[in-house]
């Protein structure tokens, strides 16, 4: 019995996870990429038709739109955003879920039930990895932190690509870690599944690529250096390509499937436009192939018109996509500044403001932990720190390759411009926290491992008590470095704070009003200035009137509330970086000049402020 209580924690942790995840989605409002995704994954899944939402592969689309194949739900293929838009994914979106007689909130339930399941699975993947690594009961220790996590609970139940990026990924590493340590075909040909679902989870996996080449590589060192096997590099070559080619062979079968009903003339039509203005514009005589990534974007369009290839074609689409928008960027706001070019320091500061400060304690901890035993081991063997770097190696190649993906994927992301929420660095999550306990575990083992058992229980406990202190307001959490979740707006915004998810919240508290038998606290009328994937008219009828600041006070036409997402005030008031414009019609002055904008009369959840005017 007792080896099954390990699998009982474990499956308590799980659950505890699923439980808040749920308890949160049945409160919340479409955020903004759901208005998107959702549409786009039961067009994949109903009609084989993949036009909708090219930019993210089609997994997690598609596991959220599964459940709605048994509801009987009205989609508009007979609307313009379906029939001629090039992606038409928002307006289909907000069709599909508002405009055709359909429960918008029963779809947008079920849909998240696909990627809370994905989290779950993840949480248990991080235990079967941990105990691999620590032994059965230090494994929970990395699964309780990410299951508990506010960031992984509050996108783990949204119908986004980043928590199944994160999934893919961590998947993809542990089988090819484990067929270089155990070469086996079972294991290359796991490795080459779990890639392939890595590349249809998220574009970002691509960097999956140059990671496991570097792997193979420094492997191959290693195994020189104490095998002696110069004559391998062969056997390893091949065995990388195996792996790619099995994985891109499952990323062209969904594809293949998800592009049956998509015309070939409309899937050439769409590329060509899409592309359009990629690295330069149109080239008929790909010269510039010779200078630049343009020679990509005709290669593409020609794959578009091409029976056999199209189904790569589609997938290469979102992998140039993504290449284009990360390189140009996205206007948002973080520290007070308004700016589409980014900020280098963005995710480090984002990470220490939004991770739980028992969490960073553990982390820090652990840093201090093993930087102390390194440089202790160099100092001790500058003579041999070739030996004992292999032995490293040969005795912690997984570590390696968790620490090696950790910088490797922080680096891309600070260098990238792309700058819209802490969810970018998902992936490495697991990986940090495994890495966390590892290191803990040591250091526990040393002198006074009694008062540093009651630390690490103290911090637990902290930790969750956190966690249950937030809720439901997961996606909007801060830590006490940012003054709290109350006050985090302050930092950043967008998928940070605020990405539309209190929507309902604001009809609740605008129909509580309503109801509460005081007629002089009744809303006959509401200007909503609103940032998200929900649509006010839906949950407030005639009293939501759409609002926006160069409309100027709305009580001029006798509207006496104004709602506004803080994501909208943060970019009307913050300073713009140099070079950044902004219409002083979107600056929202009037208001400034009758309130104080950060003091709103209510809020609907933490994300909307509202104002009696």
């Amino acid at each position: 019995m007792n080896k099954y209580i390990n699998w009982l924690l474990l499956a308590a942790i799980v659950s505890a996870s699923f439980f808040l995840m749920l308890n949160a989605s049945l409160q919340e409002s479409a955020t903004m990429d759901e208005l998107a995704h959702i549409p786009a994954g039961y067009g994949y899944v109903k009609y084989l038709d993949y036009r909708l939402n090219p930019e993210h592969p089609p997994l997690v689309k598609t596991l959220a739109a599964l459940p709605l194949l048994f509801h009987k739900l009205n989609f508009p293929t007979d609307k313009s955003a379906w029939q001629n838009d090039i992606n038409g994914q928002w307006e289909a979106g907000n069709q599909f879920l508002y405009e055709s007689g359909n429960d918008a909130d029963k779809i947008i339930q079920w849909s998240r039930l696909g990627p809370m399941l994905l989290t779950l699975l993840l949480i248990i993947f991080i235990y079967i990895w941990g105990k691999e690594l620590m032994g059965r009961w230090w494994a929970l220790f990395p699964a309780f932190l990410f299951s508990l996590s506010p960031t992984v609970l509050a996108h783990g139940h949204y119908v986004t690509t980043d928590l199944g990026a994160a999934l893919g990924i961590f998947i993809a590493t542990y089988y090819f870690v484990k067929f270089l340590l155990g070469p086996s075909q079972k294991y290359l040909i796991f490795a080459g599944l779990a890639f392939g679902v890595a590349q249809l989870m998220k574009f970002s996996a691509v960097l999956l690529i140059p990671f496991f080449i570097f792997l193979i590589v420094i492997f191959y060192i290693w195994k020189i250096y104490y095998d002696k096997q110069q004559n391998k590099a062969f056997h390893y070559i091949k065995a990388l390509l195996l792996i790619f080619i099995i994985g891109y062979a499952l990323v062209y079968a969904v594809y293949f499937l998800f592009t049956i009903n998509y015309p070939i003339e409309k899937q050439f039509a769409d590329t060509k436009f899409t592309l359009a203005s990629f690295a330069g514009g149109p080239d008929a005589n790909w010269e510039s192939c010779k200078l630049n990534l343009r020679c990509l974007a005709e290669i593409n369009i020609w794959m578009a018109n091409n029976k056999i290839l199209r189904p790569l074609g589609e997938y290469m689409l979102g992998v140039l996509m993504v290449m284009q928008r990360s390189s140009g960027g996205n206007t948002g706001y973080f520290l007070g500044e308004v700016s589409a070019v980014g900020w280098w320091y963005y995710f480090p500061v984002l990470f220490i403001l939004k991770e739980s400060i028992p969490s960073l304690i553990l982390i820090l901890l652990a840093f201090i932990f093993a930087s102390w035993r390194i440089v202790k081991n160099v100092k001790c063997q500058v003579s041999n720190v070739k030996c004992r770097l292999m032995d490293y190696l040969g005795l912690h190649f997984a570590e390696f390759a968790m620490i090696s993906f950790v910088i490797f994927y922080w680096l891309y992301s600070i260098k990238s411009p792309l700058n819209i929420g802490i969810r970018h660095i998902l992936p490495t999550m697991p990986f940090i926290y495994i890495l966390t306990a590892g290191a803990i575990k040591k250091w526990i083992n040393g002198k006074k491992a009694k008062t540093k058992k009651i630390l690490i229980a103290v911090l637990m406990v902290w930790y969750f008590a956190e966690t249950l202190l937030v809720y439901p307001h997961f996606l909007s959490y801060f830590n006490q470095f940012a003054g709290g979740t109350n006050n985090g707006y302050r930092y950043a915004v967008d998928s940070n704070y605020d990405w539309g998810q209190d929507l309902k919240r604001l009809a609740k508290w605008v129909n509580d009003r309503n109801n509460d038998n005081d007629y002089n606290n009744d809303i006959k009328k509401i200007a909503i200035d609103y940032f998200g994937g929900g649509n006010p008219k839906y949950y407030l009828g005639d009293k939501a009137e759409y609002w926006q600041s160069s409309k100027n006070n709305p009580k001029y036409e006798n509207i006496g509330w104004l709602a506004i997402s803080i994501n909208t005030l943060q970019n009307a008031f913050g300073e713009l970086h140099p070079g950044q414009s902004r219409s002083p019609e979107n600056e929202y002055q009037w208001l400034k000049e009758i309130k104080n904008p950060y003091q709103p009369d209510f809020k609907a959840g933490k994300s909307i402020f509202i104002y009696k005017l």
